[in-house]
């Protein structure tokens, strides 16, 4: 910043001298009492400069703070908004989220009732069973059972010509 004051006044003029001097006060001269008086005015004016300086510090700074004051409430809305929007966009993710669900729920409920009942099943085991049965039976009028391997039942292709005399 610029210094608007055209001298700095230097220690010793600025500071009072003491009451106590070395020189009594009757031996100042006129010719040193006239630049003594145009100094004197001269911190007048440095008094009145510094105020003037003062208040133009003061003025700046009112502006400055006004200028936060409007930076704050500026960010204060802009925080408003971004929360409102983070809202909306956790809203429409739930809200995907519950629609991926439901197609999710609607292809399993059309897989589960692309599946056979109750009834298909009973009348399958059925169906299963009464077949087995019928081609056991068949298998063992035709002496069949020959064929199948000693593991699963069947009678081996050897037979003694005297079962019962190998049994005592």
């Amino acid at each position: 910043m610029t210094e608007t004051s055209p001298a700095k006044p230097s220690g010793t003029d600025f500071i009072p001298a003491p009451a106590s001097s070395s020189a009594p006060p009757a031996a100042v001269t006129p010719a040193v009492a006239a630049p003594s008086t145009g100094k004197a005015a001269l911190p007048a004016s440095g008094a009145v400069n510094h105020a003037d300086q003062l208040a133009r510090i003061e003025d700046k700074t009112a502006r400055i703070e006004d200028k936060y004051a409007r930076s704050e409430a500026l960010l204060s809305r802009v925080e408003e908004k971004v929360e409102s929007a983070s809202a909306r966009m956790n809203d429409a993710a739930r809200q995907v989220d519950l629609s991926s669900l439901r197609s999710e729920v609607r292809t399993l409920s059309d897989r589960v009732s692309r599946l056979p009942g109750t009834g298909a099943l009973v009348l399958t085991a059925i169906i299963t069973a009464v077949l087995t049965v019928a081609l056991m039976v068949a298998v063992q009028r035709m002496n069949l059972d020959r064929m199948l391997p000693h593991s699963l039942g069947g009678q081996s292709q050897t037979t003694p010509a005297n079962p019962s005399a190998s049994n005592p």
